[in-house]
């Protein structure tokens, strides 16, 4: 994971998926690396090439503010990128490492999940594991059931690429929100394993992982294959736990008036009648009461 040179590893991934072309530079002819030469990075960034070297190559660490803004310019970052920058350039002090408590929800936000009966709604862990969820949510979508580490499941579950309609979109989303979440704590056991286990198993994660894409899930839109009631498309927001940091809650809805909010209403009503099924098997036969003679 380039532990050692986090900055000098992000750097470089940029560098690659940078297009000459932007720049009005040819892409074609006797180019031999993918992306942007060194040299030419540090020309659009003001600096030197060999000052520039040296930051890939971990040589020097900690650029100024003013080279950080240049190479974002550069590298045409977003506010999450920019941030993340300048956090592999200012890395915290680093304080010895205590195990991992295994994340909880606390029971306050759980009553609240129940109580929204018609709004999908989960808890991600700070490595995508589903913490917990509402029958709607799991009912909306596989990926979204207690247990499950959404990231495993979109990279090595076939299910979910019958799942998710804009797969590729919803791969790249996750990838990024995992670096996010993650942010500089790359030497965590829990994503060490992760990593490596989608490494190995996953050439489309390991493509995805060595970009270097850092976006937080916060709002959005995702279309999903139900099996019970066809395609729907959800609009979802994202609000962090207070006291349980890394922990999001995100909770979806249906465009007014659309179909989507018809079908979320026809499988809100489908998983009642399951669950009032269920508590009646449970509770056996209906008891009658004898006839006094």
């Amino acid at each position: 994971m380039d532990a050692d040179n986090r900055l000098g590893a992000f750097l470089r991934a940029r560098r690659e998926l940078a297009r000459p072309e932007n720049f009005g530079m040819s892409g074609g002819g006797q180019r031999r690396v993918a992306g942007l030469r060194r040299e030419e990075i540090a020309l659009l960034a003001g600096v030197s090439a060999d000052y520039y070297v040296r930051l890939e190559q971990g040589r020097d660490k900690h650029p100024s503010e003013q080279v950080i803004v240049a190479l974002a310019r550069v590298f045409a970052l977003d506010e999450e990128g920019t941030a993340h920058l300048r956090e592999l350039a200012r890395p915290a002090v680093r304080r010895p490492r205590t195990p991992r408590r295994p994340e909880r929800v606390g029971a306050g936000l759980r009553g609240l999940l129940d109580a929204w009966s018609h709004t999908p709604a989960l808890v991600l862990g700070k490595y995508l594991d589903v913490l917990a969820a509402n029958p709607l949510a799991e009912a909306v979508n596989s990926c979204s059931v207690p247990g499950v580490n959404q990231v495993r499941m979109v990279f090595l579950d076939a299910e979910a690429r019958d799942l998710y309609p804009d797969w590729p979109n919803v791969a790249a989303d996750t990838v990024a929100s995992l670096r996010a979440t993650a942010g500089t704590d790359l030497d965590d056991p829990r994503l060490t394993e992760l990593v490596g286990e989608l490494s190995l198993k996953s050439e489309q994660f390991r493509q995805l992982w060595a970009r270097h894409d850092v976006r937080m899930k916060t709002a959005g839109t995702k279309r999903f294959r139900n099996p019970m009631v066809g395609e729907l498309t959800l609009s979802y927001e994202t609000f962090a736990v207070n006291g349980a940091p890394g922990q999001l809650l995100i909770a979806y809805h249906a465009e007014p008036g659309s179909a989507s909010e018809r079908s979320l209403a026809l499988l809100g009503s489908l998983i009642a009648g399951d669950r009032v099924s269920d508590e009646r098997r449970a509770a056996g036969p209906p008891r009658v009461a004898k006839r006094k003679g």
